[in-house]
C-alpha cells in the first residue's frame, strides 16, 4: 500500500496546467514532507508564472486535503534554464533565451505587444530584457519613456538603459527621434548585431527582441547568426495582416525556430464612450492561422485606445493600469508564451563543465 507522501505527489503531479495545456509532471514537485496532520510542499515550475501561483495553491491545498491533511505550507518558485537554438549557435552572453516577435507586416500593434510582452513576463517574475531591432523606424525609446543614452563602462560596449524593470536598448537612445536612418542593408545588420551583442545584458531570463516588419535583411541576419529559442507572431483577424504573417511563421520554420504561438491583436474595438465590443477587422484570423499550422494561439487582444495613449505617454498597459483587465490578457499571453518555451529541447552546450586531466 502507497504512503500518503506517495499519494500526494501522485495527486499533484496529475493536477492540470492551463498554461501548458497538459499535466504538472512529477518534475514539480521537488520536495514533500508529512508530519502527522501537516505537510510542506515545494513546488517548482520551468517558466514565470506568479499570476498562477494562487490558483496552483488552491490546487495544492485541496489535493492535500482529499489525503487528510489540513495544515499545508506551500513554497513555490521558478527555475528558467536556456533552451535549445538554431544548430552552430551558442547562447548570448547574460541571456539565457531570446524571443523574437514578427508580424511580417507594419502596423499590426507588434511593437505595442513586445513591450507589454516585456513587462508582463517580468510581472510573472522573470529577469527581462528588451532589444529593438527596428533601425529604420525604432518606437521603444517612446514607448518606454526613455530620455538620455546609455553609458559605456569599458567605452566598448553599452550599459543597457532601464525602464520600468527592464533592461532596454534601441538605436532610438542614439540618434534623435527625427533623425533619418539612411543606410543600405549591409549597415543595419551590421548595426543590429553591435546592439545585440555589444550591450552588457545582465542575467536575463529572457531577451524579447522586437523586429521590424517584413522579411528581409534584419529577420534573416536575426535569424540566421542570433540564437534564437522561439519566436511570437503577431497578426489582426482580417486576411491582409494574415497574408504576411502566415510569411514570417514560414521564415521561422525554414530556419528551425520554434514558433512559439500568435498573438491576435486588435481583435476587437472597445467604444471608449459605451463600452461596447465589435469585431471590426473580422472574427477567427488568428485561430484559423493557428490550427493551419499547429501553432497556438497564445491570446486576444483588443483595440483600446488606453493601449495607444499609455504607450504615447511612455507607460505601457502594464505599469499604467497594473491590476486591469487589459494587463491581464498581457500577463497570460506572457505564461503561455514562457510555458511554451519550457516545454522546448533544452541548450546542451552549456551548463557541462570542461574536465582537463593533467
Amino acid at each position: 500500500m502507497s504512503s500518503p507522501e506517495s499519494r500526494l505527489r501522485e495527486r499533484l503531479a496529475l493536477l492540470q496546467d492551463p498554461n501548458t495545456g497538459s499535466r504538472l509532471g512529477p518534475e514539480a514537485v521537488r520536495a514533500l514532507a508529512i508530519d502527522g496532520g501537516r505537510v510542506a510542499v515545494q513546488m517548482e515550475l520551468a517558466y514565470p508564472a506568479r499570476g498562477w501561483w494562487p490558483e496552483l495553491e488552491q490546487a495544492v491545498r485541496e489535493a492535500a486535503r482529499e489525503e487528510g491533511l489540513d495544515a499545508v505550507s506551500i513554497d513555490i518558485a521558478t527555475r528558467v534554464r536556456s533552451h535549445g537554438v538554431q544548430q552552430g549557435l551558442q547562447p548570448l552572453a547574460g541571456v539565457k533565451n531570446i524571443i523574437a516577435v514578427a508580424s511580417g507586416k507594419g502596423g499590426v500593434g507588434k511593437s505595442t505587444v513586445s513591450a507589454n510582452l516585456a513587462l508582463a513576463l517580468a510581472a510573472e517574475g522573470a529577469s527581462v530584457g528588451l532589444l529593438d531591432a527596428d533601425i529604420y523606424g525604432p518606437s521603444q525609446q517612446r514607448m518606454l519613456g526613455l530620455s538620455g543614452q546609455p553609458d559605456s563602462p569599458d567605452n566598448k560596449r553599452l550599459a543597457p538603459m532601464r525602464a520600468h524593470g527592464l533592461q532596454v536598448m534601441s538605436i532610438g537612445v542614439l540618434v534623435g527621434e527625427d533623425t533619418p536612418m539612411i543606410w543600405r542593408g549591409p549597415m543595419v545588420t551590421q548595426t543590429l548585431m553591435q546592439l545585440l551583442q555589444g550591450t552588457l545584458w545582465s542575467d536575463l531570463d529572457y531577451l524579447v527582441v522586437d523586429l521590424p516588419p517584413g522579411t528581409g535583411d534584419i529577420q534573416l541576419t536575426l535569424a540566421q547568426r542570433v540564437p534564437v529559442a522561439g519566436a511570437v507572431i503577431v497578426t489582426t483577424p482580417q486576411d491582409i495582416a494574415l497574408i504576411d504573417a502566415r510569411k514570417a511563421l514560414k521564415m521561422f520554420e525554414k530556419v528551425a525556430v520554434p514558433v512559439l504561438g500568435i498573438v491576435e491583436n486588435m481583435a476587437t474595438h472597445v467604444c471608449s464612450q459605451c463600452g461596447h465590443e465589435e469585431a471590426i477587422f473580422g472574427t477567427g484570423g488568428g485561430r484559423r492561422m493557428a490550427e493551419d499550422y499547429g501553432v497556438p494561439l497564445l491570446g486576444a487582444l483588443p483595440l483600446d485606445i488606453r493601449i495607444r495613449e499609455q504607450m504615447d505617454a511612455g507607460t505601457p498597459t502594464l505599469v499604467a493600469m497594473p491590476d486591469s483587465d487589459l494587463a491581464g490578457r498581457y500577463r497570460e499571453i506572457a505564461r503561455r508564451t514562457a510555458a511554451r518555451l519550457a516545454q522546448q529541447a533544452l541548450n546542451k552546450t552549456i551548463g557541462f563543465p570542461k574536465i582537463v586531466v593533467e
